[in-house]
């Protein structure tokens, strides 16, 4: 079974940086895609970045896109999300999730296995 923990949120100012990692376990983290995705209160979870298995094609939606880096290591377990020139807007619970189909992908349905989140709250 897919075990997925997230870290590395926390509160920054405006412009400025945080890492997410999500750790993998419990199966060959190479064999799945990964995406992630946020929720911000009152609002419905909204697609950020994916990446192929083997990292080499990634996606974005267009509100990150330029700002934001998404990145996996196979040998550690582990997928990242570097987040640049931070805005307000981009407050909201980040949550990284795992598929067993190849490619990027921008859809949720497409995700079966889902961590805990890590908030992120970026101040004025």
């Amino acid at each position: 079974q897919v075990q997925l923990v997230e870290s590395g949120g926390g509160l920054v100012q405006a412009g400025g940086s945080l890492r997410l990692s999500c750790r993998f376990s419990g199966r060959t983290f190479r064999d799945y895609g990964m995406g992630w995705f946020r929720q911000a209160p009152g609002k419905e979870r909204e697609y950020v970045a994916s990446i192929s298995r083997s990292g080499l094609t990634t996606h974005y939606a267009d509100s990150v896109r330029d700002r934001f880096t998404i990145s996996r290591d196979n040998d550690k377990n582990t997928g990242y999300l570097q987040m640049n020139n931070l805005e307000p807007e981009d407050t909201a619970i980040y949550y990284c999730g795992t598929t067993p189909y190849d490619g990027p992908h921008s859809s949720d349905l497409m995700y079966n296995s889902w961590g805990q989140g890590t908030q992120v709250t970026v101040s004025s």
